[in-house]
This record gives C-alpha cells, structure tokens and sequence, in this order.
C-alpha cells in the first residue's frame, strides 16, 4: 500500500466515519429518548427533537390564569419585585422570561437582553381581548408570547408578556445525549485513527530504525522481512539488498584478510626454505666443507638453483598482485595452435627430460586452427599446470600427457599427469586463490598456492573456462576451453581494440 492510499485512508477516518457514527447516534438516541417517553410501541421522530409546545402551552395557559386570578383579589401584588421575581424563576424552567409594560414603558423584566429586543415588537394594551394569557408569535416566528393585560392600581395600563424562545426548545434530553455521543465519536476516532497511523507508518519505520541501528553495531544478521508493497515494502526490500551487499562485503574483506595472512605465512615459509639452504651451502664454502672442485660446483648450482625459486616465488607474488586489482597485461594475437603448443611441448619436453619424466603430445586439430590469445599468459597457463603435475608427481619415472582436441567452435587442451591425483574433497578449490591440497607445506613441495587461481584467471580472460578431474592414487587431469579464430568475430575486434 503507497502512503497516498495510506493517506487517503486517513483522511476518510477523519471525515466519513464520524458523520456515519454521528448519524447512527442520531437515531439511536432519538429512539431511546421515544422509548423511554412513549414506551416501547413508541418510535422515533423527528418532532421529538424538540421540548413538547403543548405541554409549555398548557403550562403557561395554567400560570396565566393563576397569575389573573391574584391581581383580581390583590391588584398591587404585581408591583411587588419579589413576586414578579418567583414568577421569572417559574417560567425560567419553560425556556421563557416575563416582561411587564406599565403603559408604554418597561416596568419589569426577567432578562434584559432579550427584553431590549423583544419590547419594541410587543402589541398594545387592549381590554377587547378575550382569552386571558393569548399567544401568538414575534420575531418570525422565533419566539411565542403570552400577554396577559391588567390595570395598575393608580390606573395605568399595564400588560405582562410571557416570552418563550421558540429556536431553544430543543431536547435538552436530546442535546444532552448527542453532545455526550459527539464527545465518544471523536475520542474513539481519534484512538482507531492513532492505532492505524501506529501500526502503518510509526511501527514499520521504527522497525527499520532498529535495524540500521544494528547495522551501525555490525550486526549484519538482522533481517527485516515484509509481505506490504508500496514505499514501506520497497524501504524493507532496500534495506535487505543493503545488508546483504554488506555481509556479503564483509565477508570478502574477512576472506582476502584471512587470504592476506595466509599468503604471508606461505611466502615467508617458501622464502625461509630456500633461504635457510642457500646460507648453509655458503657457509659450506666459507668453512672449506666443499673442498673439492665437484663439491664446489655443486654447492654453487644448489645456491642457483634456490635462488630461481626465490625469484619464481617473488614473481608470483607480483602477478597475483596483478590479479588483485585485473591489471594484468594482455597482448592478444591470432595464434596458430599447432605452431604454438608444438613450441610449448618442446620447451618443457627438456625439462622434463632431465627431471626423468616422459612427456606424450597428441594434436587433433586441424594445421589451419587459430586462436586469439596473449602467447606469453597462455605460456604461463601451461608452465603453471605443467609445473603443479611436477610438484606432485609422486614416480620416480612419471607421465604427463598434452591433448589437443578440436570441439567444434572451440579448442580443447587437456593437461594429464599420472601423480597422486586430488582428493573429491579438495577437486572444486584447487582455482581457488591460496588454496592448497598439501597442507603440511613441506619443502619439496612448497609454493604459495596461487598458480592454478592465475591459470583460472588468465583462462577466463581469454573468454575460455577451465575445470579439472581427478582419481587419487592415479592422477590428475585438467581441461581448459578457448574459442577458436573466426573471421569478423566479436573478438577480433577486441584484438583490435586491444
């Protein structure tokens, strides 16, 4: 639900539904009122609104005849001020005051305001009149006057008016229980208009509060869940997108930390290992141990040799920095695959040869098949797969087999070794940066755990994809995929580009 509907539902509480309850009011007192008048045959109507005109008629008929009688037998009793006072009090409880005229001006009056207006509308004396205490109606029709004409005891002429005000006849019973029910209507609008604005705007909002407040305390676990649409479903479904990007940051920043440190526990045991060696075969020399010129030639090719360890170690480090941050350097070319894995298979071919390792090399391809790649990365792709095969090959007279296979629109490589294979366990984390299967880092098989993260990496670059299968105790094979050269290809243009 949006806010406009929200707020168009506020706004009908406030207006429709106190006039429906003031209505319903209306006829449920009106009724009451006629049941407890009429008994319980009575029904409401709309002349019960006001006070009963008849029975204020009679009333004041009865007062009129009363009051005449007195001034028969007592005509000064009309000049006492505490008579005409009881009689203002008689005829207060009708909604009436009395005025008294002694010729024309005025002599007495129960209410000076209203007397101020009314005096002036008054008829005249007039002994012709018939009926004592007649009525009839002043100020169209608001107010109903009784007049009851009399003679002073010095002779004057004099008249009393019994005013009652007609617009103020209505029910007090009425008034009474209507105000009282426009007292509850508004109190019980108010508080089902309180308890909606509540539950739809206060709640969800402070709802969210509490939850950017545990994400101000790093509590990214907080979940805040709604089934509403509109702005508080789509505020709820921003905040979980938040959190979730968050946690999910959070967690990255603890991974590569964790990553961060164990790279630099690997790094300093891998440079410690042949740093130790290189210090002891020094020492070797300095002392005299190799005191012969076979010796010494071989404590030097030994210094070399773990002297390119470091470097091919220290190089390491630079390219997965690279990687880090995707600036490694991509210069592609069209390659022809036979010419280029033919030269590749023969490089390694005489490492291979002198570590006592048979290298196989099959091509299926076609002579003609191109790729698009950087010759120096996918050299490192193969240097990198080939030298982990090495690294745990576990046969004095081990195999490593080179495939080329043609897939169609793409070029297969598929990269076997007979060594020890990989546990099912560890085959889908061996792309994984730092990540190793040998944990126990001895020396003859160290290395910082990176090089099949930057095959993957470079792989992937080059628009291919890589994976690996495995048998423990049998070997390893690991496949990568790379698009084969098409003329106006979408990646001749990115050679282009590039």
């Amino acid at each position: 639900m949006t806010f406009r509907q929200r707020l168009i539902i506020a706004f009908s509480i406030v207006l429709v539904l106190p006039v429906l309850l003031f209505m319903l009011s209306f006829m449920v007192i009106g009724n009451l009122i006629a049941r407890g008048e009429g008994g319980a045959e009575q029904y409401f109507n709309y002349e019960m609104l006001t006070d009963d005109h008849e029975k204020y008629s009679a009333e004041l008929d009865s007062l009129c005849g009363e009051i005449s009688g007195e001034l028969e037998e007592n005509p000064s009793i009309i000049e006492d001020p505490g008579y005409l006072q009881s009689l203002s009090e008689r005829v207060r409880t009708s909604n009436s005051y009395i005025l008294v005229r002694k010729g024309t001006d005025l002599y007495y009056t129960g209410d000076e305001s209203a007397a101020a207006i009314d005096f002036p509308m008054l008829p005249p004396y007039s002994h012709a009149q018939q009926n004592v205490g007649a009525g009839y109606y002043i100020d169209n029709m608001s107010k109903m006057v009784k007049q009851l004409d009399f003679d002073f005891e010095d002779g004057a002429e004099g008249s009393l008016f019994i005013i009652t005000k007609v617009v103020s006849l209505v029910s007090r019973k009425f008034l009474g229980g209507m105000f009282i029910s426009m007292i509850v209507i508004l109190l019980f609008t108010a508080i089902l208009l309180t308890r909606w604005l509540e539950s739809n705007f206060f709640n969800p909002i402070n709802k969210l509060n509490v939850a950017m407040n545990n994400i101000r305390d790093g509590n990214l676990d907080y979940r805040l869940q709604t089934s509403e649409e509109g702005e508080i479903g789509n505020l709820y479904k921003n905040y979980e997108d938040m959190r979730l990007r968050l946690k999910e940051s959070q967690e990255e920043k603890l991974e590569r930390e964790r990553q961060n440190r164990e790279l630099i526990t690997n790094i300093s045991h891998d440079l410690k290992t042949p740093i130790t060696s290189i210090k002891g075969y020094v020492e070797g020399l300095m002392d005299g141990v190799a005191n012969t010129p076979e010796k010494q030639e071989k404590y030097i090719r030994t210094i070399y040799n773990k002297a390119n360890d470091m470097n091919t170690l220290i190089n390491e480090l630079t390219l997965y920095s690279r990687i880090d941050n995707d600036k490694i350097p991509y210069n592609f070319h069209k390659i022809n695959v036979a010419d280029y894995f033919g030269d590749c298979v023969e490089e390694i071919g005489m490492d291979m040869e002198s570590r006592g390792i048979t290298l196989n090399y099959s091509n299926l391809v076609s002579p003609d098949t191109m790729i698009i790649a950087d010759p120096e990365q996918m050299k490192r792709v193969i240097n990198n797969i080939v030298g982990n095969s090495v690294k745990y090959m576990d046969k004095p007279d081990g195999r490593i087999d080179i495939r080329i296979l043609d897939e169609q629109d793409s070029v297969r490589v598929e990269i076997e070794d007979d060594g020890k294979g990989i546990a099912a366990k560890d085959l889908p984390n061996i792309f994984d940066r730092f990540y190793r299967t040998d944990s126990s880092r001895n020396s003859a098989q160290g290395g910082s755990g990176i090089g099949l993260s930057i095959v993957k990496k470079v792989i992937e670059d080059h628009g291919g994809y890589v994976w690996a299968t495995s048998r423990e105790g049998e070997g390893t094979c690991v496949h990568f995929v790379i698009r084969k050269y098409q003329e106006n290809s979408d990646m001749e243009d990115y050679v282009e580009e590039n």
